[in-house]
């Protein structure tokens, strides 16, 4: 198009864009553009994860063999600190305080440094979450994955940090009388129910504490009170005999008692069914699927948010 100017010039305009008038959202579903970062639906983001498997095992042995490096025990401490819980815990409950009542020595020992292990393994996973988003914002913002990546890889970190301690574990369950046999192979779907539960508790964590740094210093106490309350150290029922009976219920058929003495009854001798609340494999993977989902769904809801601000 042109048009004469008053000094006799000609002057050419520009023709009229065939995306004028048309709004941004418009302009982006035109030429295909979508948002950085968007959240993609559920299902895709699941096969998201799934290509991501490969740097999800990468990740979680590259953040253990990093743990303890400048230590000069090195991995030795993945058990020994543990252990060392497990016999502060011992001559305060056990010697001191006489939290074994009902129970011969060759029977609470195992028992309790199994419950100090495995809820260490569910105490680390739901503490390596809340810090895997904030603690990781470098990573965030300079690479698009899916964010899920991180608090799965800090809970299979956990996990191969526990299968590492369960040769010590089986030691002394051996040192004490309790020999193998089939029911240690119940080790599998435990360990296969609590990974999934710790996962989906790490998700939660993951995104509160990508918005509340100060979560970090509050769940130390949190974790604290729940160990207590789990029965780590004690028998719930011996314990809470004599006290209303809903209490000890109430104690015994949270999720981290349960993988506890799913995992005693499977080692132990002396520590048979008796102990077990009633229907308890179905509470475990009850407890394993609900958390593991919801805080899957829960995570997932917010990805399009972590690193921004």
């Amino acid at each position: 198009m042109s048009e004469t100017t008053h000094d006799g010039g000609v002057a050419l305009t520009a023709p009229p864009s065939p995306d004028d008038g048309l709004s941004r959202t418009e302009l982006a579903a035109k030429y295909g553009l979508t948002v950085s970062g968007a959240r993609p639906g559920l299902f895709e983001y699941v096969h998201q994860l799934w290509g991501r498997r490969h740097f999800i095992l990468a990740f979680s042995q590259a953040k253990l063999t990093a743990q303890y490096s400048q230590a000069k025990l090195g991995q030795l401490w993945q058990v020994a600190t543990p252990l060392l819980n497990a016999l502060v815990y011992f001559l305060i409950f056990g010697l001191i305080l006489g939290a074994d009542r009902g129970m011969p020595r060759e029977v609470y020992v195992p028992f309790l440094v199994t419950g100090v292990f495995v809820f260490t393994f569910t105490q680390s996973s739901v503490m390596a979450g809340v810090r895997a988003i904030a603690g990781n914002l470098g990573l965030v913002r300079a690479l698009h994955f899916p964010r899920a990546s991180l608090p799965i890889s800090f809970s299979l970190q956990q996990l191969q940090q526990l299968l590492f301690s369960m040769i010590v574990l089986f030691i002394i369950m051996i040192g004490f009388g309790s020999y193998p046999k089939l029911s240690w192979l119940l080790i599998l779907p435990v360990l296969a129910l609590q990974f999934l539960f710790n996962t989906g508790l790490a998700m939660i964590m993951a995104r509160l504490g990508s918005k509340t740094p100060d979560l970090a210093q509050l769940m130390p106490f949190v974790m604290r009170t729940w160990m207590y309350a789990s029965g780590v150290m004690f028998s719930i029922p011996v314990m809470l005999e004599g006290r209303p009976a809903w209490i000890a219920d109430i104690l015994q058929w949270n999720p981290a008692a349960i993988y506890m003495d799913l995992m005693r009854f499977a080692l132990i001798d002396g520590y048979g069914s008796e102990n077990l609340p009633p229907h308890v494999w179905a509470v475990a993977a009850g407890w394993a699927v609900l958390v593991a989902v919801g805080g899957f769904v829960y995570f997932w809801k917010a990805e399009e948010r972590y690193g921004r601000g």
